[in-house]
């Protein structure tokens, strides 16, 4: 697929981007990656309701109100041994890590030094971790908020407000939000800023988004960069 190239500056106004992670730049997991997750946990019903186990107490875990044994605990309904938690806490990281590569090309493309660009994500400590040591993450990413770090989580207005900061831009006009659920752009747009609600559509992104002087493209691999 060909993805079209960003506009220009001039034609969006936009001096810095604020960015989800999961559902934006990162990849929904599978059924599949679910599965296996499952087995980890050893849980022995459906797979429907291991996933209504998992997010039950999710939000406490983005926010870092609950620690990893913690999390899982309410999860499985007793405490996994240090191993057991070992195991649960990479097949966890495995379910959010996978990235979509037309998304981070476009932003590839769009990078230029005067174009701040921010993660606001909704992630536990140990997923913060992992998407901080990420290459894409360094290149790409002024700074990146995480809900686990920051005590709170979207939609709360206290996440968008650090993230402003984060972009060092005074007006919020001048900032553009992206994110897949609705009710985070709603929050965002409560507060001023201007809001992608994403779909999973790479072209409306890119009707959305800068483009620097000298696009920079990205390869297939993160250590390759081709500048034009």
């Amino acid at each position: 697929m060909t993805v079209p190239a960003p506009t220009t500056p001039t034609d969006t106004g936009i001096d810095a981007l604020i960015l989800d992670y999961n559902g934006v730049k990162g990849r929904q997991p599978d059924t599949l990656l679910w599965t296996r997750l499952a087995e980890v946990a050893e849980w022995p019903g459906h797979l429907n309701a291991f996933q209504d186990a998992f997010w039950a107490a999710r939000d406490a875990y983005d926010a870092g109100e609950l620690s990893d044994l913690a999390y899982w605990a309410k999860v499985l309904g007793y405490h996994p041994g240090a191993r057991a938690l070992r195991a649960l806490r990479a097949a966890d990281t495995a379910m959010w890590i996978r990235t979509d590569d037309r998304v981070l090309d476009l932003l590839y493309r769009a990078r230029r030094p005067d174009l701040r660009m921010v993660l606001l994500s909704n992630a536990p400590h140990f997923l913060s971790d992992a998407l901080d040591a990420t290459d894409w993450r360094r290149d790409l990413m002024t700074d990146a908020l995480y809900s686990a770090r920051l005590g709170l989580c979207k939609p709360d207005p206290a996440a968008y407000l650090h993230a402003l900061e984060a972009t060092g831009v005074d007006d919020p006009g001048r900032v553009l939000f992206v994110d897949d659920r609705t009710d985070n752009c709603e929050a965002a747009a409560r507060l001023g800023l201007r809001t992608l609600h994403y779909t999973g559509d790479p072209a409306a992104l890119a009707r959305h988004l800068p483009q620097a002087p000298a696009a920079t493209v990205r390869c297939s691999t993160d250590s390759q960069l081709l500048t034009g």
